[in-house]
């Protein structure tokens, strides 16, 4: 399966960073086709700018690095995000990420009736959310409504119409033990190399 990774974390030595070996390591294990996007080794621009809103109202990128990017989400089987929980939400290139590639007339268009919206990338079977965070998970969703889930999952993939969705949480992760990360790593990839996506 032609899976496409998208990848944010700037700092080398990060959990998100290890998460990434063993994601990719599973995938290869299973048999599946790895494609990353490093959004941080990208050097991509998450600001939308007003050539940028020019193109997603006229359903046509004009950055460069988007367009690249969008031709292999259209290519893409299953998709992959792992990033950070900073301040209940995604880093800001994750976010500029869903801004400026997430296109009306490439990712989704609306139904003919204008109620709700539509599925364009043909190929995508179904998306995962793999993030880290400090904070405890019951609290996250008590306190912060899965504010997270309610952004990516829902208020972006499940609103185009993407059905397969899943969230993999890795929560206190600062507080974790050494054996408890490694046991959340050996997890991911037997996962990914046994369990499929």
């Amino acid at each position: 399966m032609r899976t496409v990774i998208v990848f944010n974390h700037p700092y080398k030595g990060s959990f998100c960073n290890a998460i990434l070996e063993s994601t990719i390591k599973g995938l290869k294990k299973g048999g599946h086709e790895v494609n990353l996007i490093h959004l941080d080794k990208d050097d991509f621009n998450p600001v939308m700018t007003q050539d940028d809103l020019k193109g997603f109202i006229n359903k046509q990128a004009v950055d460069p690095k988007v367009k690249e990017y969008q031709r292999q989400l259209e290519k893409a089987q299953y998709l992959i995000f792992i990033f950070p929980i900073w301040w209940e939400l995604m880093p800001a290139l994750t976010k500029g990420f869903i801004d400026k590639v997430i296109f009306p007339g490439i990712a989704y268009d609306y139904k003919e009736n204008g109620l709700g919206m539509k599925p364009l990338f043909k190929n995508l079977e179904g998306i995962t959310m793999i993030t880290t965070m400090n904070t405890p998970g019951i609290a996250y969703r008590l306190l912060f409504g899965n504010a997270i889930k309610k952004a990516m999952l829902m208020g972006t993939f499940w609103k185009m119409g993407y059905k397969k969705r899943k969230w993999i949480s890795m929560n206190m992760v600062k507080q974790a033990s050494e054996s408890k990360r490694k046991n959340w790593l050996v997890k991911l990839e037997k996962r990914f190399a046994k369990e499929g996506l």
